[in-house]
């Protein structure tokens, strides 16, 4: 398969998959990608939810991470697509 990605740009599958699953209750995994709007609607879902939110950063974590590396890349990083 084709990559896409040029040399020098840096992949954020792994990180913003962990963020994800680890706090993304807090939107982190948004905040890393660059989204901050998102990631603050994410944060305040989860305060107004009483932290169950969360759900919705565990299951991107887990997209991201299931992603292959170039499709990741072409539709987090490239097509900026906020939402799973």
């Amino acid at each position: 398969m084709e990559n896409n990605k040029p040399e020098n740009v840096e992949n954020k599958k792994v990180v913003a998959g962990i963020l994800g699953i680890l706090l993304g209750a807090f939107g982190a995994h948004k905040f890393y990608l660059g989204y901050t709007k998102e990631g603050i609607i994410q944060l305040i879902i989860s305060i107004v939810t009483c932290g169950m939110g969360g759900v919705i950063g565990f299951v991107e974590g887990i997209i991201y991470l299931t992603k292959p590396d170039d499709e990741f890349y072409r539709t987090y990083q490239v097509g900026k697509k906020a939402w799973f």
